[in-house]
């Protein structure tokens, strides 16, 4: 590894010791002292490898777009390999693997978890899962950022003209994005706090729900949102993680406001409206307005968390708004409902211009005036089909190992997906410490597939495929 991934990768391993040490603090003050020893060792190992990193005297090199994809992919390694270190030191005598596996799904904001009961489980270890999926999110989004030069134009170029992302600027970037990160996960505590939720509870869920994962403090949510006002709540919050997070930063940081930096949060903004008014309408049955907006966002923001009375009947549906996502440069995945609109839109242009040779069709947002270029309209098609075939690959591997085909695809969904399993997606009770060793292995691979599949998979494909 060079200068460069070596620092970026030893600055998270930095910010990994200051969540370990805020552990220790925490396990001290409130006396739990059984698993307080495994964050004193996260916290010797991530600063060890940290100044190790960080001490590497600088060279003059070039950061190619390589260089930037293989260290977020080393990261996605590395990182993990520390997080686990609690759960496999810990008193409940977990297996390495199954340490693993959870730390890898908290880092990618996936949300599958081995605890079948975290009523059982110590105060502090329940902050470290928390805490994974706070830092997972926090380094996807830099990793937008620090390869911003893969997106479309129109797309990087509603971000370039108010951030400055070139090579000397991505680090002072990062630490403004850090901070923004930080307040909004301040601000959701605050008003979970203000719904009457208790503290530690409204901590970790303000960490879950900003990093778009869906670990949670407790086994039945239902016990805690229990209002049509807190779900109301929850379900705005949970929002935050859907639109992107540099409409915010541009709240924060601007005082100039362009309609190109705001166009996708406004196609969001009807599209969630669209949503609640279909729903309402036409699947709202015996359910309550409430319970169904608390589904719609749980599903677009990829976060999955259920309440009891989910309309099971509509799992599909759910499966379809998780497959769809939201926003570019948010917490959440999927494959974005802007890239699929503009595929439709093209698809259709397409069809008539076979229909009407004569007439000309532009494939453009409606509300900018720049035109979508037909190479950027190909890489989403690309990675409609790499999608396709990954799942059909993790759902046929899945398959093998005792996993009825339903199964199987739900789960493949949801890991390329990074969406928590509930029981809004058809699965009960679905346990995933039993699952056969081999299979958790492909879950962890493709859960760190789901996460980098946009930035990595589509830089391979513009390599051989779009070289002009």
């Amino acid at each position: 590894m060079n200068r460069f991934s070596l620092t970026y990768l030893g600055l998270f391993l930095l910010l990994l010791s200051v969540l370990s040490f805020f552990n220790i603090i925490y396990s001290y003050y409130f006396n739990l002292y059984l698993n307080i020893d495994a964050y004193i060792y996260t916290l010797i190992t991530s600063l060890f490898l940290a100044f190790t990193f960080l001490i590497k005297k600088k060279v003059n090199e070039k950061i190619s777009i390589y260089i930037k994809i293989l260290t977020l992919i080393i990261g996605y390694l590395i990182l993990p390999l520390i997080i686990s270190i609690p759960y496999y030191l810990s008193i409940y005598n977990i297996s390495y693997l199954n340490c693993f596996f959870e730390a890898v799904s908290g880092f990618t904001s996936t949300g599958f978890t081995i605890f079948e009961n975290i009523k059982h489980i110590d105060e502090s270890l329940i902050l470290w899962r928390s805490s994974s999926q706070w830092i997972g999110g926090i380094y996807f989004l830099f990793s937008i950022i620090l390869l911003i030069d893969i997106f479309d134009d129109n797309l990087k170029k509603s971000l370039t003209n108010y951030i400055s992302f070139n090579s000397a600027e991505i680090f002072k970037q990062s630490l403004k994005i850090l901070i923004l990160y930080s307040i909004l996960t301040l601000f959701l505590f605050i008003v979970l706090k203000l719904i009457n939720i208790r503290t530690f509870d409204s901590f970790n869920l303000s960490m879950t729900i900003i990093s778009s994962g869906g670990f949670l403090p407790f086994n039945n949510i239902d016990l805690i949102i229990n209002s049509d006002l807190k779900k109301i709540v929850f379900s705005i919050l949970m929002l935050f993680s859907f639109f992107s997070l540099f409409l915010t930063y541009n709240f924060f940081y601007l005082r100039k406001k362009s309609l190109n930096f705001f166009a996708e949060d406004i196609y969001l903004f009807i599209y969630l409206i669209f949503l609640i008014i279909v729903f309402f309408v036409f699947f709202n049955f015996d359910y309550n307005f409430s319970s169904i907006l608390f589904s719609i966002a749980s599903s677009i923001s990829n976060i999955g968390i259920s309440l009891n009375n989910t309309p099971n009947n509509l799992f599909f549906l759910f499966l379809i708004l998780v497959i769809i996502g939201g926003s570019f440069f948010s917490t959440s995945s999927g494959i974005r409902f802007l890239k699929l609109y503009l595929l439709i839109k093209f698809s259709i242009n397409e069809l008539l211009s076979h229909v009407n040779p004569n007439n000309v069709y532009i494939n453009r947002f409606n509300l900018l005036s720049t035109n979508m270029h037909k190479q950027d309209i190909y890489k989403y098609f690309l990675s409609v089909i790499i999608f396709i075939i990954s799942l059909f690959i993790i759902s046929s591997m899945l398959a093998i190992f005792n996993l009825n085909f339903s199964e199987a695809f739900i789960i493949g969904i949801l890991t390329l997906m990074n969406t928590v399993n509930s029981s809004m997606y058809g699965l009960h009770d679905f346990n995933f410490s039993d699952l056969n060793i081999l299979a958790k292995y492909i879950l962890i691979i493709f859960m760190i597939i789901g996460r980098v599949e946009l930035i990595t998979l589509l830089i391979i494909s513009k390599k051989f495929l779009f070289k002009n």
